[in-house]
């Protein structure tokens, strides 16, 4: 038996309230993804497609394995691991007395958390250079909110593609020349994600970026940096 399985789980609602869907990956021992499972939802939420992906992956995987779980939502992370406690003792209702949004997920995900070891991280989406496991997840929910299909390794299909939303990565060229007084490549790509710079601006998806000392970031500020 395995000592810990890694895995990711990711919704996704183009509309929100719009079609969704959710998806879940299961790493094997080098953290490579190895099995994993996308649903449609018809129209829903982001917060209950986040919610079914986290009840889906809990479903299929072995209880008695301890189990660390990487999702990029802020609201499923906090409903689980800072909330859920508090709504249990007030009978399922907010601290204002109201009945907790997604009520049946969330009872049934106490349910299956009861008498595990699972460790919640939170990992930001869409980076360059992100976590590989949600971004597996992100691309598979992403996919099947689109066409309203089920997919995953037990049905034989292929890796999900890029969301559709997502610039294709740029192909692979040569790099230039250093420029004079440089410190590295003058190469740029197309990013994939919106990220941050090191100079603290931020970037967005499709923006050019060059490599610095420090990730990626705008050209000119690996040139500065160089300098």
């Amino acid at each position: 038996m395995r000592e810990r399985v890694v895995a990711a789980c990711d919704g996704a609602s183009k509309g929100n309230p719009g079609p969704a869907a959710w998806a879940w990956v299961v790493a094997d021992e080098s953290e490579t993804p190895d099995r994993w499972e996308a649903g449609p939802l018809g129209r829903a939420t982001n917060n209950v497609a986040e919610l079914t992906a986290l009840e889906r992956l809990l479903a299929a995987t072995d209880p008695a394995v301890p189990l660390e779980i990487r999702m990029d939502s802020q609201y499923a992370m906090k409903a689980v691991t800072t909330w859920l406690p508090g709504w249990r003792r007030n009978g399922w209702k907010t601290s204002a007395g109201k009945p907790v949004a997604n009520q049946e997920l969330v009872v049934r995900i106490d349910e299956l958390l009861d008498g595990r070891s699972v460790e919640f991280r939170y990992v930001p989406a869409h980076q360059v250079d992100g976590d590989r496991l949600n971004d597996f997840a992100d691309r598979a929910a992403s996919h099947a909110a689109v066409v309203q299909e089920a997919a995953g390794s037990a049905l034989g299909s292929p890796e999900p593609p890029p969301a559709p939303d997502t610039p294709a990565k740029a192909p692979r060229r040569k790099a230039p020349t250093a420029r004079k007084g440089g410190g590295g490549s003058a190469r740029t790509i197309k990013a994939k994600f919106a990220g941050r710079c090191l100079c603290g601006r931020s970037y967005a998806a499709g923006e050019s970026i060059a490599k610095n000392d420090k990730g990626w970031g705008h050209p000119e500020c690996r040139t500065a940096a160089a300098g």
